[in-house]
């Protein structure tokens, strides 16, 4: 079987043949280059707009990038026509394998754009033997497309949340799509104001904001704010997490004062080493953990009661009606406050603030997974890593888009991976 059959069974472009092969070198590892020639009787296109014009002459003959194959590089030779046209003047031809002036395929630019959701750019590029900016390239051009072709019906739920990416509180914020069956990301906005989250209902537009169900979101009042503004129709819930997570800071500040008074005052320090006894899930303890926290039990601790307030608090998440769940809120709040512990009572005053979203996780309970929200920013915080700290604005968004966005791409005769 000879390449120019393989090539047109993967490669087959209209108007254009694959001529002739040969060796070549390339960085100081084997290559192959291959000859295309237009056909005879095919007309050139215009790149302005696209229509075929006649001939006007050639430029020099270009090499094209192709995607390696059995570890070889893989070149394409074509000398560029020039075209008369009536409408552009004269422009180069448009051909089908390659975009503008890129020395590299369509075809070999998503093929880097793929690998690139796969591994690190760098690595990536040094696999391939090109450069991060080659590979940067096909994946701005594969976020491009996307975001163009993307569809932005059938959206019933959302979760909008905030990540840092740089030091001194920069921080963005992210819009996911956490439908059922469906999780991508939809929007990236720099900071995390009320315009950079107006922005994205927007781009939604007034009828997708209409055929929002639920909106999950955290306790900053920006999201909150801007989300029934914009959404007003939509159930607003507050996520467990974030929920939770506050329980967790007071109990870790009730820890810290306590051992601090504890060894001013001499006493033996028996807190040593529990943060983790008292923060951890109970079915997440390690066995040392498990018998620290046994231990920690048997003192009248202000650390446990802390402790033993969050986790009767849990019940209220097993509930399955609001009202049931209003009231067991209301009577924890009260024994709560009758705690003398200052961290314990300011969250007291957070639950109380946003009573209505609260008993809102009732009201979409199995319909929805308020946790997708920060496992995708886990994924988003693990693609950040993997790029060695992006420090534009730009680069962050592509690389988010490019992993997290499921953005669509066209349809290929093949994929090569």
């Amino acid at each position: 079987m000879q390449l120019q059959t393989i090539l047109n069974r993967v490669q087959k472009h209209k108007s254009f043949v694959y001529g002739a092969t040969r060796w070549t070198v390339v960085k100081n590892q084997p290559g192959i280059e291959i000859e295309i020639q237009a056909r005879k009787n095919g007309r050139p296109l215009c790149s302005g707009c696209h229509t075929p014009r006649p001939g006007y002459d050639r430029l020099p003959v270009r090499r094209f990038e192709f995607v390696p194959l059995w570890g070889l590089f893989i070149f394409f030779l074509y000398a560029l026509r020039r075209v008369d046209c009536p409408r552009c003047g004269v422009t180069v031809e448009e051909i089908p394998w390659a975009e503008g002036k890129h020395q590299q395929t369509t075809t070999y630019r998503w093929f880097l754009a793929r690998w690139a959701k796969r591994l690190p750019w760098n690595q990536v590029a040094h696999a391939f033997g090109t450069s991060w900016d080659a590979v940067y390239s096909a994946v701005l051009m594969a976020v491009v497309w996307g975001l163009e072709h993307r569809r932005w019906q059938g959206i019933e739920a959302i979760g909008i949340d905030e990540i840092q990416w740089l030091r001194g509180h920069r921080y963005l914020t992210l819009v996911y799509e956490i439908s059922s069956g469906v999780k991508r990301l939809l929007y990236i906005g720099k900071d995390r104001t009320e315009q950079s989250l107006r922005t994205f209902f927007h781009l939604l537009g007034t009828k997708g904001c209409a055929a929002l169900l639920y909106i999950c979101t955290d306790m900053w009042p920006a999201y909150l704010t801007v989300s029934r503004e914009m959404a007003g129709r939509a159930v607003q819930i507050l996520d467990r997490f974030h929920i939770m997570k506050k329980f967790n800071e007071s109990i870790d500040q009730v820890r810290r004062d306590e051992a601090r008074r504890m060894q001013q005052q001499g006493y033996q320090p028996v807190l040593r080493h529990a943060r983790w006894c008292l923060l951890k899930n109970p079915d997440h303890l390690t066995p040392t953990q498990a018998t620290k926290l046994s231990e920690l039990m048997s003192y009248n601790l202000r650390s446990v009661r802390a402790y033993l307030l969050r986790e009767e608090f849990q019940r209220f998440w097993q509930y399955k009606r609001p009202k049931a769940a209003g009231r067991f809120l209301d009577d924890w709040c009260k024994r709560a406050m009758r705690s003398k512990l200052e961290p314990i009572k300011k969250v007291v005053g957070t639950l109380r603030r946003h009573r209505e979203l609260l008993l809102n996780w009732f009201v979409a309970q199995g319909k929805m997974s308020s946790g997708a929200v920060e496992g995708m920013n886990n994924n988003a915080k693990v693609v950040m890593r993997k790029a060695y700290g992006f420090r534009e604005f730009r680069s962050v968004e592509v690389a988010l888009y490019h992993t997290l966005g499921d953005l669509p791409e066209p349809i290929f005769a093949h994929k090569f991976c």
